[in-house]
């Protein structure tokens, strides 16, 4: 039997897990921002006046940006070194994050979401990287992984708590400048923590990243037009040409000899299906949840604050679910468990249609407890089944994908199912308007609930509190089709978890099967 001794990769120490912090605390806040405005949305409508459709874009523009850059982003970081994009990134969103405080142009805002997207997209990938660079050792590597993993999916869900503690402080304005002191951090930190790291021949194609990020922005320009019934025509246009620049950027990555993207990993049936599973149900989940808070103040009236302490549970029972995941994941297989969460998540969706202006708090907390956990197994399971199923030298852009693919899944239902929500909304504020409201008032109230709710307090008392109750209700039934459109999305989800992953063992039986593989080679 040969033999062969490999000296044991160096241990880390206290340097490098207090720079993990400095790796996994930005990485929190920059997922939190996904979330963080759902709340603040209301407070922020009254003071830029954007209408429904502009608001959407402020809420979901960053991610879109972000996903798109991700990997562009990584190459780039390569290139010039992980540490110094990383710093370059920190003082540009923190920048960026002043000026949007003090924005009063729903336009405006618009672009500094777009910028801070394309400076989250700058740190995220260096994040990650310079952990595998920090942790030579496979399990501290694997510790730091889960360290940083755990950051971001407590930085998506703990998002509008956040910002409801902020808004009750504060302002809206707060929920940006949060940001600064985390990115002052990082701007001080790194340099003293952190290693540079670098690759010189690595080339950056971004051209292609271009093409994806302006591909995607025409399809959801195209389905935000139809949801506010604009001319059919123009929007028909930007889907035709947002899919025709999609397919453009893989002919592109097909032909590359090192491909921004290497969509050839989608042939891998594991990847493939991990990631639609992962897309499907983000997307179903982020457009209820954007919704949702805005239900809780406008239809239930509550308080920033007491909002965020609404989700506060569901957030608690989704930490909980996606720490126990992969411990099932040892016993079950991993597409079972990641369906038996999206079932879950449709009987959440199911209780949300039957929700109505006068629904108890209690059962509308229910609802939420049972919806948002749903979604956990897919969020903690997806990166390692993509991972673990390529190649050792494409993991990285294996990495890259799954990490894509939750923003984009957020950005997405926000977009899509928002504008679901908004359609329905104005489908059904126009026959509940009460009698004798002025013209501008009826304009105002139908394209949104945030107009709706301002015009109210500048009527009559009884006319204001009939324009209150006809917006609540029409919202409600914006919320209740949203939530029959996500319902959809995630037993679509749970299907191809079931049968496409179906082939996936229990990760406790792989690894029994490696170790024995192990002992007998050697």
């Amino acid at each position: 039997m040969n033999q062969t001794t490999n000296a044991p990769a160096p241990k880390a120490g206290a340097k490098q897990w207090w720079g993990l912090a400095v790796l996994v605390t930005p990485s929190t806040l920059l997922f939190m921002m996904l979330t963080i405005l759902f709340l603040a949305a209301p407070n922020m409508a009254a003071d830029l006046n954007p209408s429904s459709t502009q608001l959407l874009w402020i809420l979901d523009i960053y991610g879109f940006v972000m996903a798109g850059f991700l990997v562009a982003m990584g190459v780039l970081g390569d290139r010039i070194g992980k540490r110094l994009l990383m710093i370059i990134g920190a003082i540009l969103f923190a920048g960026v994050s002043i000026a949007a405080s003090l924005t009063t142009s729903a336009e405006l805002m618009i672009t500094w979401r777009a910028i801070l997207g394309l400076a989250a997209a700058m740190m995220i990938p260096a994040t990650l990287g310079l952990i595998f660079v920090l942790f030579a050792d496979a399990k501290q590597r694997g510790v730091a992984i889960g360290v940083w993993a755990g950051g971001i999916s407590a930085g998506v869900a703990l998002g509008p708590l956040l910002s409801g503690v902020l808004l009750e402080g504060f302002g809206w304005q707060a929920t940006f400048l949060v940001a600064v002191p985390i990115m002052a951090l990082v701007v001080i930190g790194a340099p003293l923590l952190l290693p540079e790291h670098k690759d010189p021949n690595a080339k950056i194609d971004l051209f292609s990243a271009l093409l994806l990020v302006g591909g995607l922005l025409a399809i959801i320009y195209g389905v935000k037009r139809f949801a506010a019934q604009e001319p059919a025509g123009p929007s028909i246009g930007l889907l035709v040409a947002g899919a025709l620049v999609g397919l453009w950027f893989v002919i592109r990555q097909l032909r590359a000899e090192k491909p921004l993207l290497d969509v050839r990993l989608f042939a891998n049936r594991t990847v493939s299906g991990a990631l639609a599973v992962f897309l499907l149900s983000a997307a179903a989940l982020g457009g209820v949840y954007s919704i949702f808070t805005q239900y809780l103040q406008q239809v239930q009236e509550l308080s920033p604050l007491q909002a965020g302490l609404s989700i506060l549970p569901a957030a608690a029972v989704l930490i909980v679910v996606s720490t126990l995941s992969p411990v099932f994941a040892r016993r079950f297989r991993p597409g079972n468990v990641i369906a038996i969460g999206l079932l879950t998540q449709v009987v959440g969706y199911i209780l949300f249609t039957q929700l109505d202006a006068g629904t108890g708090l209690a059962l509308v907390i229910a609802s939420f407890v049972i919806t948002y956990p749903g979604v956990a197994p897919s969020m903690a399971l997806t990166t390692d089944l993509v991972v673990s199923s390529v190649p050792p030298e494409k993991a990285g852009g294996a990495s890259g994908l799954a990490t894509t693919a939750n923003d984009l899944g957020i950005s997405l239902g926000v977009a899509v199912i928002g504008s679901v929500g908004i359609a329905a909304y104005r489908n059904q504020i126009g026959g509940l308007l009460p009698d004798g409201l002025p013209a501008d008032a009826a304009a105002a109230a139908s394209d949104s609930v945030d107009g709706a709710m301002a015009t109210a307090a500048e009527l009559p008392g009884a006319l204001g509190e009939q324009l209150i109750s006809a917006a609540q209700e029409a919202f409600t039934g914006g919320l209740n089709t949203a939530a029959i459109v996500s319902a959809s999305i995630a037993v679509l989800a749970a299907i191809i978890a079931a049968t496409r992953l179906r082939h996936v063992r229990p990760t406790g039986e792989a690894q029994q099967a490696d170790e024995s593989a192990d002992t007998t080679t050697s």
